[in-house]
């Protein structure tokens, strides 16, 4: 799935309120999809099978990097953090020409053809720079074009009064493939064993290469479900309409087509830059996004640090999905009600709540084990155990102290991650809204930089073999995500900027 992200997708367009209110109100907003066309419908599946194969994919990377190809910690870590993920946030930026040019259904198939071939790579070749080369790369163009073709095909496949609903179905069928993710990661890690083979049509292929093999399904089903969108098919508030789809510079072959779309977007990317220098607001809105990459780092640690850790601290086999499930599931509850509650109150303070929530949720796991040994043992820890996870006998006290610290985590993220894009929409010039909103992706390109160190600080305090210090590496990132409240109370008078419609 492209540059996938836990964001909440705002919607472009204000929809009328309903006129009912209470649990007829509620159910109204959702009766509104009654009728609406196919290929909305099919956009929603698309996204389901699309971040199901991607998160599968981004918690296996580190181990198969380490087991697979041989990288130590600090080399996997640099090679995830440094060149692969950010590669994938500036190609999604850059697939977003690619969709003008070729439309939305052939990018479709396009990206997933070459998600296809990369992952079949990944599957079967054992040879590193094969892997690297022909799967990996690769794999970043895949991604990259799914998140800005979805993003347009839940805008162009829904009516006015459908969209705002859309895209909030979007972010659930999102977070429940997140949770199809997590499973699948568990099952079949327990199922072949941490270091377990599997026979495919006479090859012996690993256990991480057996959880790619599960991303190519997912990949397979993609392409009757995006053979059944209707070639221009456009919905409107009068009905669906049949046109062609729109592309730029229609009258060209289709590589200059290719060609001359990117060439302009890059233009107007650099005049957009040009302009964007000349305003104050928009150093001001840099050092605000700089410090959220910090409070990123945290949730990124979990696809890239967290594995390992759960795998030496814990045990090979040890559910490390559903654990980070926790996350998935609290985060669709208090998002909506968090949003609710909270609406009165600027942007700016609710981040500053909720990165000091987040912040204060990490130093949980640097706290002593030892601490935690009698709420292991007690009811809580013995349901958390058994009756969630599914382990047998004694329950080791990180299993406590990460379901607490993914608990508050994630009700920290509730406050701050969806203001983090009301805030750029807020101050943002008039006109240029879009422009701001599209900067405030920045702390993921931030964060994936901070968290390519990841893998030293495995190497350092909880490596393979050898005494281990993990409580040292979880206060190292407990400090660094402090980075972020601590920056944004600092240095308010100078970043903090009068948001549209905010008293306070």
């Amino acid at each position: 799935m492209g540059q996938i992200t836990k964001d909440t997708i705002p919607p472009e367009e204000n929809v009328p309120p309903v006129a009912a209110k209470g649990f007829l109100g509620f159910i109204e907003k959702f009766t509104v999809l009654k009728g609406a066309q196919r290929e909305l419908w099919l956009t929603f599946v698309i996204k389901l099978f699309i971040i199901s194969a991607y998160s599968i994919t981004n918690k296996t990377l580190i181990l198969w990097l380490s087991s697979d190809l041989g990288f130590n910690d600090q080399s996997a870590g640099a090679l995830i953090g440094w060149v692969w993920a950010p590669a994938m946030t500036i190609f999604t930026l850059l697939a977003g020409s690619l969709t003008d040019a070729l439309g939305l259904r052939r990018t479709f198939f396009f990206g997933v053809f070459i998600c296809l071939i990369a992952r079949a790579v990944m599957v079967f070749s054992s040879i590193p720079w094969l892997a690297l080369a022909g799967g990996l790369f690769p794999l970043v163009i895949g991604e990259a074009l799914g998140t800005p073709v979805l993003i347009a095909a839940t805008r162009r496949y829904s009516t006015t009064r459908q969209r705002s609903i859309s895209f909030s179905i979007i972010y659930m069928v999102m977070n429940v493939g997140y949770l199809i993710a997590a499973r699948i990661f568990d099952y079949v890690r327990q199922s072949l064993g941490e270091h377990g083979h599997l026979d495919v049509f006479g090859s012996q292929i690993t256990t991480y290469r057996a959880l790619f093999l599960v991303s190519l399904g997912f990949e397979f089903l993609l392409l009757p479900t995006i053979y059944f969108l209707r070639r221009g098919a456009e919905a409107t508030d009068e009905g669906v309409r049949i046109t062609g789809e729109p592309v730029r510079h229609a009258g060209a072959a289709l590589w200059d087509r290719i060609w001359l779309t990117v060439r302009d977007s890059a233009l107007d990317t650099v005049r957009l830059f040009k302009k964007l220098l000349s305003q104050s607001g928009f150093y001001r809105l840099l050092a605000f996004l700089l410090l959220i990459g910090f409070l990123k780092l945290i949730f990124l640690q979990t696809d890239y640090v967290f594995p390992k850790f759960g795998i030496r601290e814990l045990g090979e086999g040890a559910p490390i999905g559903r654990l980070l499930a926790i996350n998935y599931l609290l985060i669709i509850v208090f998002v909506p009600v968090v949003g609710a509650l909270t609406q009165q109150f600027s942007a700016y303070r609710m981040v500053i709540v909720g990165g000091a929530i987040c912040a204060a949720s990490v130093f949980v796991m640097a706290l002593p084990t030892a601490w935690f040994h009698g709420p292991a043992n007690g009811a809580i820890g013995q349901w958390l155990g058994h009756s969630y996870l599914g382990l047998k006998g004694g329950i080791h006290p990180y299993y406590i102290m990460t379901a607490i610290y993914t608990a508050i985590f994630s009700l920290g993220e509730a406050f701050y991650s969806p203001r983090v894009y009301e805030y750029s929409a807020a101050i943002a010039p008039k006109g240029q809204e879009a422009s701001y909103g599209a900067l405030s992706y920045i702390p993921f390109l931030f964060g994936k930089l901070l968290v390519g160190t990841g893998g030293w600080l495995l190497a350092a305090f909880c490596p393979e073999h050898g005494p281990r210090h993990s409580a040292t590496m979880w206060l190292i990132f407990a400090l660094a995500a402090s980075v972020a409240p601590i920056g944004l109370i600092a240095f308010r008078s100078y970043i903090r900027v009068p948001e549209a419609g905010r008293q306070d």
